[in-house]
């Protein structure tokens, strides 16, 4: 038998970086022992603190006045001098080469703003923190304490989200990165209760599926094929304890699914169809049913309809939606979840051979209906009808959700800031605008103009799947028809898919938008409050 190359094995992801650890004290941070770095809040002009009179410049947060006098600093001239404003993500740095008096590991002293002391603020504050201390061992901050009581746990999960996020890192090289986070962070003058460790655990697990989405979504596409993502999802679900099932092509030619089929099957890498399956603790036969769908196109050429060379540059990230799909069906007890959640990841690579799907191809998907192809690059509403259909013909949801980065059209729309979303349900749009809103993944509700449903007919098909502008209505009419009469919302994230720099919690680079938000809604109290109603 021919040898086999080192060039013909498969790549290996190497290791990466892992986020801070975080731990709670009810010590200030001039008390933490063995950190060489302290960090404390600094609230604008005007805002009350125990350190300086309102009005007369910046102002010192909780546990400042006592680190003035333990390091003899004057950290209110040391602002006036720098002229810091207290800004949000603000940071003025303080070496202390000689340590402190019962700190001898201590180096620097970091004054974070914290602008209005709103959760954005503290999610920037923590990112910007994040990024200051990169290749630190260890660092104590009272930033979140800034929040008071009353704001506690808003102000602790945003500023440990932003914390860890400013964090995340991603290298596939021979050396060592550059960068590290930060190994320990302790959040200070945050009593170590019951009510704050709850708090903290769900940060974390909000945090982390924004990390792992992310992750996911960097991953080079010369690993990440349809295949090596269902086993991610089949690693997560034994973590997180969630049933899985992944549909093979022989399945998904067997169950119908002609629209993921048609996607795959240029590509070496036969696509997947991955279902997630998270129930809560006390669900019962009448507990509801949610359905998310992923978008998982693990890489996209366009088809036959190719993209440009640069069209092409951020492809891997094409899966965000299913990356985002796998990582909130993670975090779902941890976020204490209380309806049931089945998550499906369409998942294809989109390349160019002789086998590939051709424009006025006809794909029947699952449940009869038929689309014609009439652009090969419009493949993630086909993969994703697929999805859509079975959910709502074999799950019986109260309501489903898809996440796609699905038109450039929503790039043109609202810009690298914010995604967009459609729903035809009010009170499921008001649930999904709200948890954008208070994750920090803003999303902006955009109208299904039924106007433009003439734009996807065809002559020869149930529908056109390439109906032309405004890109994203048209696209979302297209899905619209696999979802019954179950309430429904689709966020197409193209816009935010990708962030050119860093800036506050994203990372230049793929963002994995979405995770947060979702987990938002589907970790309130009740995330179905009035749909369908």
């Amino acid at each position: 038998m021919p040898e086999t190359t080192a060039a013909q094995l498969p790549p290996q992801l190497p290791t990466q970086v892992a986020p801070p650890e975080v731990a709670l004290s009810d010590l200030g941070p001039y008390a933490v022992l063995g950190v060489d770095v302290v960090a404390v809040p600094v609230l604008p002009a005007g805002d009350a603190a125990d350190d300086a009179e309102p009005g007369t410049g910046p102002v010192l947060g909780p546990g400042a006045a006592e680190l003035c006098e333990q390091l003899g600093l004057d950290l209110l001239a040391i602002l006036e001098l720098e002229e810091a404003t207290g800004a949000a993500g603000e940071v003025t740095r303080v070496p202390v080469p000689l340590g402190g008096p019962d700190n001898a590991d201590l180096r620097w002293v970091l004054l974070v703003g914290v602008g209005q002391q709103r959760p954005v603020d503290l999610r920037r504050a923590g990112a910007a923190l994040a990024r200051t201390v990169r290749n630190r061992e260890a660092v104590a901050t009272s930033v979140p304490a800034v929040a008071g009581p009353e704001g506690l746990a808003a102000g602790l999960e945003a500023f440990v989200v932003g914390l860890v996020l400013g964090s995340f890192g991603f290298r596939w090289s021979g050396q060592e990165p550059d960068q590290r986070p930060v190994r320990r962070v302790v959040l200070s003058d945050v009593e170590d209760a019951e009510e704050n460790r709850a708090v903290l655990a769900r940060a974390l697990a909000v945090a982390g599926a924004g990390w792992q989405s992310r992750l996911l979504a960097t991953v080079p596409s010369n690993l990440k094929n349809p295949a090596w993502l269902a086993a991610q999802a089949v690693e997560v679900a034994a973590r997180s304890g969630l049933e899985v099932e992944v549909w093979d092509e022989q399945r998904l030619a067997a169950e119908g699914c002609g629209g993921i089929l048609g996607v795959g099957q240029a590509s070496a890498s036969p696509p997947r169809l991955i279902r997630l399956d998270y129930t809560p603790p006390r669900a019962t036969k009448k507990t509801p049913t949610v359905v998310l769908v992923g978008k998982g196109i693990t890489f996209d050429t366009g088809g036959l309809s190719i993209k440009p060379a640069e069209g092409m540059a951020t492809m891997k990230r094409d899966m965000t939606g299913g990356a985002v799909v796998i990582a909130t069906m993670a975090a779902l007890r941890e976020v204490g979840c209380p309806v049931r959640v089945v998550g499906l990841v369409a998942a294809a690579e989109n390349a160019v051979s002789g086998s590939a799907m051709r424009p006025g191809d006809v794909v029947r998907h699952y449940g009869g209906r038929t689309s014609e192809v009439t652009n090969t690059d419009a493949e993630g509403r086909l993969v994703m009808a697929d999805a859509l259909a079975y959910g709502v013909a074999e799950l019986a949801p109260a309501a489903i959700v898809d996440v796609a980065t699905l038109t450039g059209a929503m790039k043109v729309a609202l810009g690298l800031r914010t995604g967009g979303f459609f729903a035809d349900d009010e009170a499921l749009a008001g649930h999904i605008a709200a948890a954008g809103e208070a994750s920090g993944e803003t999303l902006w509700r955009m109208p299904l103009a039924d106007v433009y449903e003439e734009r996807i007919a065809s002559e020869v098909a149930d529908a056109d799947n390439a109906g032309g502008g405004p890109g994203a209505i048209t696209a979302a009419l297209f899905l619209r028809h696999f979802t019954g009469d179950v309430p429904w919302a689709h966020l197409d994230v193209a816009s935010v898919g990708d962030s050119p720099v860093d800036v506050h919690e994203w990372s230049a680079g793929p963002t994995g938008f979405g995770a947060r938000a979702l987990l938002s809604w589907l970790g309130s109290e009740d995330p179905l409050a009035g749909v369908g109603s």
